[in-house]
């Protein structure tokens, strides 16, 4: 594929976001490579969509669509490519912004066919100015960004992030959509991984398929004051357990924790180390970083024991149907079974 055409698809759900999502489809506008078009997708909040409607009315290139699922962000991924019209699919978060050359480092992924997807690097913005002292980057996933652990450089991986990433259209047929019932739903517990749960059903479907990121491919996500306390980190890391158990459920243990495995055994503990030896030398945060790490893989344990015994007990099932006009004839797109609710805490 040379020079793909390139959907970008903002999900969005409140009006608190106003002034976020204007910058976000701002980004996109001024891209060097620029979007065949971009989709926000309102997520069951008509004043919302009705604002947009007014606000991008005389706007050439840019839609406005409800989400046509089930509330919640899965669901409105899916209606964003359902409605696309690009051979390459991206995502953005609508509280970030994309640096200018984003989806050109995006579209070079693709020259090679077996690539179906590219991710990029997300960078944090906080509310304060800086980083929490005691906050490790070891766990910048749980603000959306990424951590440290990640390997630099244009590399192959498991999963790309879902607030920064794109895909091939061909891999929706392939795989279906994005799952229900795992990923985020308005305000209520900050569940994730669901680009986890797809990355692995694709290749699944797709044994040849390459997933890349690429970390020239740069936005700068916000993070909001709130976030940045460690009630937040607490609650996030423990839907994480909670989300997790939900990927293993779908995927099997093996895949849906194997590059966890490697985060827990070999950079979470050099995290440690590193800060209790700054704790040694008198350096703002260390003892703090250790605690937060030593913390978060205990919340995120606990999470996962919880959610992995809860989907048990029910039964616990979701939807992973293909995407509306996408091919049907393969293995990995069929629906699976069950109620497509899945469970929330």
């Amino acid at each position: 594929m040379t020079d793909p055409g390139i959907s970008v698809v903002i999900c969005v759900y409140t009006e608190d976001r106003w002034e976020d999502i204007l910058a976000a489809v701002s980004s996109v506008r001024a891209q060097s490579y620029p979007a065949l078009e971009t989709l926000l997708v309102v997520d069951h909040n008509p004043a919302l969509k009705d604002r947009l409607d007014r606000e991008y009315k005389e706007t050439g290139g840019i839609r406005v669509l409800a989400n046509a699922g089930p509330r919640g962000l899965s669901a409105g991924r899916n209606t964003g490519i359902a409605a696309s019209h690009g051979e390459v699919i991206a995502f953005l978060d609508d509280d970030a912004v994309a640096e200018r050359d984003w989806l050109r480092h995006f579209a070079e992924g693709y020259a090679d066919p077996c690539v179906m997807a590219v991710g990029g690097r997300t960078e944090p913005v906080w509310a304060s100015g800086r980083r929490p002292a005691w906050f490790p980057e070891e766990f910048d996933w749980v603000v959306g960004c990424t951590y440290k652990g990640l390997p630099p450089g244009r590399v192959r991986v498991r999963n790309v992030l879902g607030g920064n990433a794109s895909f091939r259209r061909t891999a929706f047929d392939a795989a279906g959509g994005f799952a229900t019932g795992i990923g985020r739903d308005g305000d209520r517990r900050p569940l994730g991984c669901e680009e986890t749960e797809l990355c692995i059903r694709l290749t699944r479907a797709r044994p040849d398929a390459v997933l890349l990121i690429d970390d020239r491919a740069v936005i700068h996500h916000r993070v909001p004051a709130p976030r940045e306390h460690f009630a937040y980190f607490r609650t996030r890391t423990y839907a994480e357990g909670l989300s997790k158990a939900l990927v293993a459920r779908s995927v099997g243990a093996e895949k849906g924790l194997q590059s966890e495995r490697r985060y827990t055994t070999r950079v979470l503990p050099a995290g440690v180390a590193r800060g209790l030896r700054d704790a040694l030398l008198a350096r703002p945060g260390g003892a703090g970083r250790a605690g937060a790490i030593v913390a978060g893989v205990l919340t995120a344990a606990g999470g996962y024991v919880v959610g992995s015994v809860r989907a048990r007990r029910s039964g616990t099932t979701f939807s992973s149907a293909p995407i509306p006009g996408a091919s049907t004839s393969q293995e990995g797109a069929r629906a699976r079974t069950g109620s497509g609710g899945g469970t929330h805490e």
